[in-house]
C-alpha cells in the first residue's frame, strides 16, 4: 500500500487528551517500534545523506540556507545558523525566551542590526548574512572545526548557561557570543524596539552547523512542510515540495510534517483520524512509531488506548 507518513511532535504534547474511540483502537492494534528520540533522529529516519561517509547528523543550517537562498555559495563551505534571539536575565541566570519569528523580527531590524555585527565575524574570517529576517547564517571554511551547539528546541525557555558549548573548540565562540551581546545591547535600534513595546534582539543563537551533502535520498516522492530544513532536504532529494494545507490535499506516498501544529485536538481531528483510512505511519519525535495497516483490524485482543502513552 502507498505510504503516508505523518511527522508528529512528541507524545508528551498529547498528554491528557482523550483519543477518539476509532483512533484509540487503531493505534492499539498498530505495529509499534521504538526508534531514536529527537527531531534530528526523526528526520534522519526519512532522509539519507549522501555520501554515507558524512556524519549521521542533519546539517540544518546548510539545508535551510539552500531553501532560503538557493545553491549559490553553499558548496565548499560550512554553514551555521545564527538566529536573532532574546535572552532575559533572571535570578538564576539567563533564559532564552525568543528566537527568530518569536522575537517579532522584521526586515527593518535586519537592516539596522546586521551591519553592526558583520565586522565581528569578518575579523574571524567568517561571513554573516540574513537572506530571511528570521534565519541568519554564518559561512565558514569547509574544514573549520565546530563545537556542538544546542538546538533551539532544547534550549528555548531554559537557562542559556546550561546550553553554551564547552571545550577547547568552543572558547572563541563563547567570546564571540559575548561580543555580539554587547554590540546588540548598546545598539540604539534595540532601545527603539523597547520604546515601541517589543523585546530587544540581544543575542544570536548558533546551531545546526555542517556542510551541504552531495545529495539526499528519501523514502517518498512528496513532502508537505513549511520547515526550510526539510524543504532544503527535499530540494536535494528532488522531491516535490508542497505547502501544508489540509488532509484532502495530500496524496500517498507523502511525508507530512505536522510537528509545528499547536492545537493538538485539531491535529487529531484534521489529520490523525482522516489518516486512519490511508494506512498511515505515525512517527512521533520521541521515537515512538505506529504503522497502521487494514489487516490489523483482526487484532481484537488488543485493548483500545484511551490516551497515547507518555
Amino acid at each position: 500500500m502507498a505510504r503516508l507518513t505523518l511527522l508528529l511532535p512528541p507524545q508528551a504534547k498529547f498528554a491528557g487528551i482523550a483519543l477518539p474511540a476509532t483512533l484509540g483502537k487503531a493505534v492499539a492494534r498498530a505495529d509499534r517500534t521504538q526508534a531514536a528520540a529527537g527531531e534530528q533522529a526523526q528526520m534522519l529516519r526519512h532522509f539519507v545523506l549522501l555520501p554515507r561517509a558524512m556524519p549521521d547528523q542533519l546539517p540544518e543550517a546548510a539545508l535551510s540556507r539552500l531553501a532560503d537562498a538557493g545553491m549559490a555559495g553553499t558548496q565548499g563551505a560550512q554553514w551555521l545558523r545564527a538566529d536573532p534571539a532574546h535572552i532575559r536575565p533572571d535570578i538564576n541566570g539567563a533564559r532564552l525566551l525568543g528566537l527568530g519569528r518569536t522575537v517579532g523580527i522584521e526586515q527593518a531590524d535586519v537592516d539596522a542590526l546586521l551591519p553592526a555585527l558583520r565586522p565581528l565575524f569578518g575579523d574571524l574570517g567568517m561571513a554573516l548574512d540574513a537572506p530571511h529576517p528570521e534565519r541568519w547564517y554564518v559561512r565558514l571554511e569547509a574544514g573549520a572545526s565546530l563545537p556542538e551547539f544546542a538546538a533551539p528546541e532544547a534550549a528555548l525557555g531554559d537557562d542559556v548557561f546550561e546550553h553554551i558549548p564547552d571545550g577547547p573548540q568552543a572558547r572563541r565562540w563563547r567570546v564571540l557570543m559575548n561580543e555580539v551581546q554587547v554590540a546588540l545591547h548598546n545598539h540604539p535600534h534595540n532601545q527603539a524596539r523597547l520604546a515601541s513595546g517589543r523585546v530587544p534582539i540581544n543575542a544570536l543563537w548558533f546551531w545546526g552547523g555542517g556542510r551541504l551533502p552531495d545529495a539526499v535520498q528519501a523514502d517518498v516522492p512528496t513532502l508537505h512542510s513549511g520547515d526550510p530544513v526539510l524543504q532544503g532536504a527535499a530540494q536535494l532529494g528532488k522531491l516535490t515540495c508542497m505547502p501544508l494545507t489540509t488532509f484532502d490535499a495530500v496524496q500517498a506516498p507523502s511525508l507530512v510534517d505536522l510537528r509545528g501544529q499547536r492545537d493538538v485536538r485539531a491535529l487529531i481531528e484534521r489529520w490523525l483520524l482522516p489518516a486512519l483510512r490511508a494506512g498511515a505511519t505515525f512517527d512521533f519525535a520521541d521515537g515512538h512509531v505506529f504503522t497502521l495497516r487494514p489487516a490489523q483490524r483482526w487484532r481484537v485482543w488488543r485493548k483500545s488506548l484511551q490516551r497515547l502513552p507518555a
